[in-house]
């Protein structure tokens, strides 16, 4: 696919969000513990529980995180939709001159742009809309969306939380090279949420597979500074 291409496939803007927020939070919290454990202890059994005590406490508190604020933005919407509902009641007059305004920016003018007043009016929901979006510049939130919005960045703060976390399960007392591997399969992954990202919005691939990958490998190997200097203290 060409660079700045916008591509055919279009998943939900926010679960597209919370994915990237989970995964990549999950990834880079736990790789920087193991990183910065690996640093500071030699001890293979410890290295493990704190990451998979980590990862459980990481994955319950990202998803109710999820939850609170996506249902904070779901009342907020339903607010502001009752005030719109109101005013379109009681204040109408004020309503279409809003609208007259929304579609000035836009260049109507004349009898051109009473008629889209009128039209408008003439159909309430599609008024209440309009409003929404371009006078609040409101996005509807769904009412399942907490729920999926919670499930979704609860499953991907797991996932991500794994990735770093396999070498050290399967090298046993190798803590060098789990280390090791974990950084690169950390990488690998992080450079593949980035690649998946810009396949679903636009913009470089590469690009965006490597901004990913620069961000979370610096935030591990802060851990791996705290981790280093701590075990030396």
């Amino acid at each position: 696919m060409m660079k700045g291409q916008i591509h055919e496939s279009h998943p939900h803007p926010g679960l597209l969000s919370d994915f990237i927020l989970g995964s990549q939070d999950g990834l880079v919290n736990v790789l920087g513990i193991l990183l910065g454990l690996s640093a500071a202890t030699g001890d293979t059994r410890i290295i493990i529980i704190a990451a998979l005590a980590a990862l459980g406490a990481e994955s319950v508190s990202m998803g109710a995180v999820a939850y609170t604020s996506t249902l904070a933005r779901l009342r907020f919407y339903q607010a502001e939709t009752q005030r719109e509902l109101h005013e379109m009641r009681e204040v109408p007059d004020m309503e279409r001159e809003e609208v007259r305004t929304v579609f000035r920016k836009w260049g109507y003018e004349g009898e051109e742009l009473e008629e889209l007043v009128r039209k408008i009016e003439s159909k309430p929901k599609a008024m209440l809309d309009f409003m929404m979006a371009f006078e609040l510049n409101l996005a509807p939130v769904g009412p399942l969306q907490p729920r999926n919005s919670a499930l979704v960045v609860f499953a991907a703060t797991v996932l991500g939380s794994f990735i770093p976390l396999v070498p050290f399960l399967v090298a046993g007392h190798a803590i060098v090279t789990a280390a090791f591997a974990s950084i690169g399969l950390s990488a690998a992954a992080l450079f593949g949420i980035g690649w998946y990202e810009a396949t679903t919005t636009v913009g470089s691939l590469w690009k965006s597979g490597l901004r990913m990958l620069v961000i979370g490998l610096g935030a591990g190997f802060a851990g791996f500074l705290i981790g280093h200097f701590a075990g030396t203290l």
